[in-house]
C-alpha cells in the first residue's frame, strides 16, 4: 500500500472521517453535480453518475440529497456551477502530488492551492510533470477476514489484475473500466468490502525514512485535503510502519 493509503487508512480508523462527515458530504454531493450536468441524470446511462452514486450511497449520504444534486446538475433545480480542475505539485522530500477539484471561482482555487503548498514547503508543478508517475486504477480494500483463495477466484473472473496483502487488508487493483463489473460480482458472492473507488496509483514511491519528513508532506497533504474545493489528493510517498507509528502518535 502506497503511504498516502496506509495514512488516509489510519486516520479512517482514528475516526476523523466521522469529524469531517459534513465536509465529505459536501464533496460528494459536489462530485453528483458535475457528474449529473456531464453525462445526463440517468444513473445507469452515465457511468460516472453511477460511480458518484455508489459512493454516496457507501458514504450514507441520503437518498434525497442525492437527487437534489443530480437534480442541479441536470438544470431541474437552481444551483451554482462548479467546474474540474486539477493541479500538480511537490510536497517535501521530493514527494509528487495530484490535486482534483472542484471549483465556482477558479482564480480563488488557484491561489489557495498555490498558497497551501508555498506555506507547507511545497511548489506547484506544470500540468504534466507529475501526472506521468501515476495510472487510474479501480481499487477496492476488504477485510482480511475474507477468504484468499475464494476472493482470488471471484476476483480474477471479473476482470481484478492483482491482489496484494496490505497487512491488515486486502487490496484489489482493476482496470478503470472493471471497477464496477468487479464491484458486482464482489457483493453477487457475498464478499463484504471496505470500499470500492477509482483512483491514481503511484508508478513509483519515494520513501519517507525520516519522521521529520514525514510530518511535513503529511502536514501539506492534510491541508489541501481541508479545502472545501478539493476532492481527492494522491501522492507517491511511502513512509515505513515504524516512522508512520511514530507520526501518528
Amino acid at each position: 500500500m502506497s503511504g498516502h493509503s496506509k495514512w488516509a487508512t489510519i486516520k479512517h480508523k482514528k475516526g476523523a472521517q466521522d469529524k469531517a462527515r459534513g465536509k465529505l458530504f459536501a464533496k460528494l454531493i459536489r462530485q453528483l453535480e458535475v457528474a449529473a450536468r456531464e453525462g445526463g441524470g440517468d444513473v445507469e446511462a452515465n457511468p460516472t453518475l453511477r460511480t458518484m452514486f455508489q459512493k454516496a450511497r457507501d458514504s450514507s449520504v441520503p437518498m434525497d440529497t442525492i437527487d437534489r444534486a443530480i437534480k442541479r446538475g441536470t438544470g431541474e433545480l437552481e444551483g451554482v456551477r462548479y467546474e474540474p480542475m486539477s493541479f500538480e505539485g511537490y510536497a517535501p522530500a521530493g514527494v509528487a502530488v495530484i490535486i482534483e477539484a472542484l471549483s465556482d471561482n477558479r482564480n480563488r482555487t488557484s491561489a489557495d492551492v498555490r498558497s497551501l503548498f508555498t506555506r507547507n514547503g511545497g511548489s506547484l508543478a506544470e500540468p504534466g510533470s507529475v501526472s506521468w508517475q501515476f495510472e487510474r486504477k479501480g481499487v477496492v480494500i476488504l477485510p482480511k477476514k475474507v477468504d484468499e483463495d475464494e476472493l482470488m477466484l471471484v476476483a480474477m473472473e471479473a476482470g481484478a489484475e492483482d491482489l496484494q496483502d496490505q497487512g491488515d487488508t486486502w487490496q484489489l487493483t482493476a482496470g478503470p473500466a472493471d471497477l464496477a463489473r468487479l464491484r458486482g460480482a464482489l457483493e453477487a458472492a457475498g464478499i463484504p468490502f471496505d470500499s470500492a473507488d477509482l483512483t491514481m496509483l503511484p508508478t513509483t514511491s519515494v520513501p519517507l525514512t525520516e519522521e521529520g519528513d514525514a510530518r511535513r508532506v503529511l502536514r501539506l497533504i492534510d491541508a489541501l485535503e481541508e479545502h472545501d474545493d478539493v476532492q481527492n489528493v494522491y501522492a507517491n510517498f511511502d513512509i515505513p510502519d515504524t516512522v508512520l507509528e511514530s507520526v501518528e502518535a
